[in-house]
């Protein structure tokens, strides 16, 4: 006896069936492109800002409060316009681009939050600003691996200035961090408009 035929699958299903698989491949296999422009020069401006105020401070724990204060600052504005750039592009900070960058750009941040936590407290803190910088540029390299070539590159830029300053004087770092967190953030975050959009 010849086995009972299972229903057909309506044709209009298996196209929507292929449709969906076709979108999902394109997702996985398509680059990061909500890398904010002008919200990387934003979080520039304010960089140089914090920076500014840092300079004067001869108390290292009020130094330090600004400067988080300022990585706070400039993840909410990273996130506010990550987020803006996706929607006006048809996307969403939720497709398979975003979250890999997502993982390859968290684990250095991580990183230099707890060797800030470890070091602060011993009396390393001329050691935070090389760290920050290294940390910062390895996320953006690695996360700009889903992204356009322009985001690895920014991500080498804080890398070297990094490496440098922390075989530099003591009184540089805060320079160091205005030079990266605040110049690089605006120089590429208008190529980065420019080229790609907002």
């Amino acid at each position: 006896m010849l086995p009972a035929r299972s229903k057909p699958v309506p044709i209009q299903q298996h196209a929507l069936d292929n449709l969906r698989f076709i979108r999902e491949t394109m997702e996985r296999t398509s680059s990061f492109t909500a890398v904010p422009g002008w919200g990387g020069v934003a979080m520039g401006a304010t960089a140089v800002v914090a920076a500014i105020l840092a300079g004067f401070q001869a108390d290292t724990q009020r130094w330090l409060s600004i400067w988080l204060l300022e990585a706070l600052l400039a993840i909410g504005i990273g996130i506010f316009s990550m987020h803006r750039k996706a929607v006006e592009g048809g996307s969403t900070v939720f497709s398979a681009p975003a979250r890999k960058f997502a993982l390859s750009f968290a684990p250095p941040l991580l990183a230099g939050c707890i060797l800030t936590g470890a070091l602060f407290p011993v009396g390393q803190a001329r050691l935070l600003p090389g760290l920050w910088l290294l940390l910062y540029g390895t996320g953006v390299m690695t996360g700009g691996a889903f992204s356009v070539r322009i985001v690895p590159a920014m991500g080498a830029c804080f890398v070297g200035l990094g490496a440098v300053c922390l075989f530099s004087p003591e009184s540089w770092g805060n320079w160091f961090l205005l030079a990266g967190f605040g110049v690089l953030h605006m120089v590429f975050g208008v190529l980065i408009a420019r080229r790609y959009g907002g």
